[in-house]
């Protein structure tokens, strides 16, 4: 072989091995890039169920979202621990998508959410298919100086199925809040239809609950402002729930009672359109 030979062979092998090498880096970089979950760890209740990874097609904005898969029922998110002051108020915003969540045996608050690990505190659940919507989560802080922010795919609740990308996530430091005028909803539900034990119950509010409830809450307004001298008022919205209450949630100490994920899909759509302090429920469960 002549040396022109030899070295067109070795500018050609020279050539494919610097080709090969690219290949090589742009596969560790992709890999490296869709496995970054920039302090996020990951976590599910069957392991090794639910696909964890930073989607670079499906996303909010020029950063890769973070995405949960969960062929099969499974409670799976990423969480970072963040601190935070004692006793502050706290909101979490981010941007979530979904596609074909499902909750297990149909359950309320499950689904793709914020949530805090290792407590109940959560914001409103999705389901179903959805395209980017913001969600938020507004908690205090309490006793604690740390939390384990979640962006989760099922529930303290149940497990979910499906898929869901979270993005732009933030974390903002609110101030205690010192206004006097209150905002009250009451969400009356005229009729109770569930099967407990194999026993179907059905209750129904009458008019004179009705009247009673109605009462009340006037009452109640009254003494706000009265007993704190003119420092309060309360403000209470009326909405009577047509839709009856097909679920009660159970405690071994106290019984069955209404829990927020029973009554949540009824009231969604009017709590997220409106900015109250404080819901009551107020539902029939004896005879």
């Amino acid at each position: 072989m002549t040396k022109t030979a030899k070295s067109i062979i070795g500018k050609i092998l020279y050539v494919i091995t610097i080709i090969i090498l690219c290949i090589l880096l742009v596969y560790a970089y992709n890999y490296y890039q869709s496995n970054n979950f920039n302090d996020f760890v990951k976590s599910e209740a069957n392991l090794y169920k639910s696909q964890f990874k930073r989607d670079n097609t499906v996303k909010y904005n020029d950063n890769r979202s973070y995405e949960i898969i969960s062929p099969d029922y499974n409670d799976a998110m990423f969480y970072k621990t963040i601190n935070v002051e004692k006793n502050q108020p706290y909101k979490i915003t981010c941007m979530v998508k979904t596609e074909d969540v499902e909750a297990e045996d149909n359950i309320s608050g499950v689904g793709a959410h914020i949530s805090i690990e290792g407590s109940t505190e959560r914001s409103v659940a999705i389901q179903g298919t959805s395209d980017w919507q913001k969600i938020e989560l507004i908690f205090n802080s309490k006793n604690r100086d740390t939390i384990n922010i979640g962006f989760r795919l099922g529930g303290n609740l149940g497990k979910a199925k499906g898929k869901a990308w979270f993005s732009n996530f933030k974390l903002e430091e609110g101030t205690l809040e010192n206004n006097s005028d209150w905002k009250f909803a009451c969400f009356i539900f005229k009729n109770t239809d569930v099967n407990l034990n194999g026993n179907e119950i059905k209750l129904e509010v009458t008019n004179n609950d009705m009247d009673d409830i109605k009462n009340t809450l006037e009452r109640f307004e009254n003494s706000c402002y009265t007993l704190s001298e003119g420092k309060m008022t309360a403000n209470c919205e009326i909405y009577e729930i047509d839709t009856p209450i097909t679920e009660l949630s159970y405690d071994e100490e106290f019984g069955y009672y209404v829990s927020p994920e029973n009554v949540e899909k009824q009231i969604k759509d009017i709590v997220e359109r409106n900015d109250y302090d404080h819901i009551f429920v107020v539902v029939r469960l004896r005879r």
